[in-house]
């Protein structure tokens, strides 16, 4: 941030006073520029007969693998509107969206997701410009080995996880490094991982 938001002058990157950590700060205006971690969100559509909605990304990062819908909230949205807004957006759902199931703080990408559980309120869904393929899957039908990111893989096991002891929990997750991608006996679950 070379230039002050608020005037256009060219900013100082100082520790502002009554501050701990240097800022973007206008000597002309006064300004501070606060830079935030992004925050994202999502669903994890269930059909009524158990399947979850899944989507084969059409973009990049990670163009070509599995996720469920999920992205950056939109300012003036709650996380409940905005995972539904990215379900239509990406898998053309009507999602009624539940509980939160999963908060992942990811600070090597200064991000953080919540995740949702959600209900699909009718049978129709489809591809888009963000989703090659959207497709309903039992849990053994899900290519593990393609998840898109580890905070999807996550949030699918808590998931799966919950709905086999009957009921769902808030659960938290910290990835405070950036991961290798999962090997297989990670993903059957035979080892621990981030």
């Amino acid at each position: 941030m070379h230039f002050c938001n608020v005037c256009g002058q060219a900013s100082e990157f100082r520790v502002p006073d009554g501050d701990h950590l240097p800022r973007h700060v206008c000597p002309a205006c006064g300004h501070i520029q606060y830079l935030n971690p992004k925050v994202i969100v999502g669903v994890i559509p269930e059909h009524a007969d158990g399947r979850v909605l899944m989507c084969r990304r059409n973009i990049e990062p990670r163009l070509g693998l599995w996720t469920f819908p999920a992205g950056f909230m939109e300012l003036g949205e709650t996380s409940a509107q905005g995972a539904a807004r990215e379900a239509q957006e990406e898998a053309q759902v009507d999602v009624q969206v539940d509980d939160l199931l999963m908060v992942i703080n990811v600070p090597y990408v200064s991000q953080v997701y919540l995740i949702h559980r959600g209900t699909m309120r009718s049978e129709h869904f489809g591809p888009t410009f963000e989703s090659s393929e959207v497709k309903l899957m039992r849990e053994d039908e899900i290519p593990w080995d393609e998840i898109a990111f580890p905070t999807i893989l996550h949030s699918l096991r808590r998931f799966f996880e919950d709905r086999a002891k009957g009921r769902y929990e808030l659960h938290s997750l910290d990835l405070s490094f950036r991961p290798r991608p999962p090997q297989r006996a990670e993903i059957a679950g035979d080892a621990a991982t981030p």
